[in-house]
């Protein structure tokens, strides 16, 4: 008979038949003191547990009495206006070239179809975006995404466009190279190019814009970073510095936005507008400032459409208000070229 540590008695019982051996498991019945014993303690770990869940969301989801940022809920056709009759001045650019770059999954391609249901008031998909988990780039290529304005044979574009661009991934061959992010802002990548994470793009690439012009260059380049996340590789932060650092010595201003916010923080989910009341968030963006260095007054948090079939005033206000933001940067900018 062999004893082991457990719920019991572990009991081995070895009987020789017709020349073979035939073993019996059992386990022994627990006691009705041991019973009652084992159930103290699973629920006392059980309470211990639940209060550890309590604690935490306490301490990081909780909300402030007051918003830290003020937002104007109830503005959102001043706002919608005013990025819907934004134009540029300057006769050689038509458009307001946007770039987003961040890590994969962060929501790029999610951040644009959700601007472009918010310009054109109705569920749209310009940008293919994957809803997979994944720790590899959905986007491959370089694309310009712009908004149609009007039907028909009037049909226009909103002078506001975004350049997607495939994520940026750890390691040295994964992922988009700074590089060529650093040629996009410049205008060198032509629509369209592939990109290929082993080497990045060269002067004899057939995608590569020897020539380009004003209306090619970057106005303002946006960081899409997800506020789930918990930490970012090194590498990636490496590479998102070597970036910032580019845009700066060309004077292009930058921004960040913190989306999947709804997923980081519970007071959030159960009402957006408590965005600016979430202790959470507000720490997970001066985190964010303090790591990448864009100022918390360039940051702003957003939720991407996802789920919902029907537009929603309090998504449409946050997009609203960075947009706001991005224009007048951007037209910025251009005033100095």
């Amino acid at each position: 008979m062999l004893c082991r540590g457990g719920d019991g008695c572990l009991f081995i019982l070895q009987q020789s038949s017709s020349n073979r051996m035939r073993r019996y498991l059992w386990k022994k019945e627990p006691s009705a003191e041991e019973a009652e014993s084992k159930s103290k303690f699973l629920h006392f770990v059980s309470e211990i547990f639940q209060s550890s869940l309590q604690n935490n969301n306490s301490c990081f989801c909780s909300a402030l009495d007051e918003p830290w940022r003020e937002l104007h809920w109830g503005e959102k056709q001043k706002d919608l206006q005013y990025v819907q009759e934004y134009k540029p001045q300057q006769d050689d650019i038509k458009y307001l070239r946007v770039l987003l770059y961040g890590p994969v999954g962060a929501g790029k391609s999610s951040f644009i179809n959700s601007v472009s249901n918010v310009i054109r008031g109705r569920m749209t998909i310009p940008a293919l975006a994957s809803a997979m988990t994944s720790d590899q780039s959905f986007t491959r290529k370089y694309e310009t995404h712009k908004f149609i304005k009007g039907r028909g044979s009037s049909k226009t574009f909103y002078p506001l466009v975004f350049n997607d661009i495939m994520g940026l991934e750890d390691g040295t061959d994964r992922g988009v190279h700074a590089d060529d992010i650093k040629l996009a802002l410049e205008g060198h990548v032509r629509e369209g190019h592939k990109f290929n994470p082993v080497a990045p793009i060269s002067q004899h690439d057939p995608g590569y814009n020897p020539t380009p012009s004003a209306d090619d260059k970057v106005h303002v380049l946006v960081c899409v970073m997800s506020a789930n996340t918990p930490q970012m590789n090194s590498s990636v932060l490496e590479k998102m510095k070597s970036v910032r650092e580019t845009a700066s010595d060309l004077g292009i201003p930058q921004m960040a936005m913190m989306t999947h916010i709804d997923e980081a923080c519970g007071e959030i989910e159960k009402d957006l507008r408590n965005v600016y009341k979430s202790k959470y968030l507000k720490k997970k963006m001066k985190d964010f400032s303090a790591t990448v260095g864009i100022p918390m007054n360039c940051i702003f948090p957003v939720k991407n459409y996802s789920e919902e079939i029907d537009l929603n005033d309090d998504v449409d206000i946050l997009i609203l208000s960075a947009l706001k933001i991005m224009i007048n940067f951007g037209d910025d900018f251009i005033e100095k070229i």
